[in-house]
């Protein structure tokens, strides 16, 4: 029987607070096989909590409940020896800074060969290898010399290209961007997202991209889910995002610059108690 890569259904998470716990996602549902799904929607709308409750990484005072199924896995139900093999091995995840995710003590070529090894059977010369190949296919000009390098000799669209060579080692099914770009420049953004968009195009993987960035979603995905409090509020091809319908959405685009039509001021979006309902 074939399952679709991700099933979530009616997630909600809640956090602790001061005066009881406070909702981060409520009610969340959404499918994808593997495509290239963007989540997008303002900051505190639940998206990287979603992808994060995917992966059962979330902290342990947090309080979920619905269904999370990858390839149809119940992760609520899955022992934390069968996550730790989903976890790198299936699952993959690039955050949006890599001087936060790189090991500063380690050079950048044996972190590499170190996530291969956790999941692929070789030995040692097979791991660096293998780093050395890894390095290549993300477009880096001298990787042996990368491969030397520790992460603070490194620029930040090389430290990123590090971290997804590092999430690609172990060849996973599903690879969960979250603002993989947003502390690069616009042109190494632009060279990233296409590196990101062809090695999964040629692994046949699932991406899941979660961004704030309108623009962005609708060059590299498939599909867009946006996200407001917590809520979908509307999924819809990327090549029909133009035509949304959700004020929500609409709000969104409206308040995007644009070179072909000029305005002195861009609106500000007026949000509705409604939309929460």
């Amino acid at each position: 029987m074939t399952h679709p890569l991700v099933e979530i259904a009616d997630l909600r998470v809640d956090f602790p607070g001061p005066n009881g716990f406070v909702p981060a996602v409520r009610g969340v549902s959404l499918t994808m096989g593997r495509e290239k799904l963007g989540i997008v929607g303002e900051s505190g709308s639940g998206k990287s909590v979603t992808g994060r409750a995917l992966m059962r990484l979330l902290p342990p005072q947090a309080r979920v409940a619905g269904s999370l199924r990858f390839d149809g896995i119940d992760i609520a139900a899955a022992t934390p020896r069968a996550m730790r093999k989903l976890r790198g091995a299936r699952i993959g995840l690039v955050l949006q800074d890599p001087k936060f995710s790189l090991n500063p003590v380690m050079t950048a070529g044996a972190q590499i060969a170190e996530a291969w090894a956790t999941h692929q059977r070789g030995s040692a010369r097979d791991a660096r290898d293998a780093a050395m190949r890894l390095l290549e296919q993300v477009l880096i000009r001298d990787p042996r010399r990368v491969f030397d390098a520790y992460p603070h000799e490194l620029s930040g669209g090389m430290g990123q290209r590090v971290m997804i060579a590092m999430m690609l080692a172990p060849e996973p099914d599903l690879l969960i961007a979250d603002e993989p770009t947003s502390a690069l420049d616009a042109t190494v953004q632009a060279e990233i997202l296409r590196l990101i968009d062809r090695l999964v195009s040629d692994r046949g993987m699932g991406l899941m991209l979660i961004s704030h960035d309108l623009p962005l979603v609708f060059r590299f995905c498939d599909r867009v889910a946006v996200m407001y409090a917590g809520r979908v509020v509307e999924e819809v091809a990327a090549k029909d995002l133009h035509a949304a319908t959700h004020p929500y959405t609409r709000g969104l685009l409206d308040c995007m610059p644009r070179l072909d039509a000029p305005r002195a001021r861009l609106p500000v979006l007026t949000r509705d108690p409604a939309w929460l309902a």
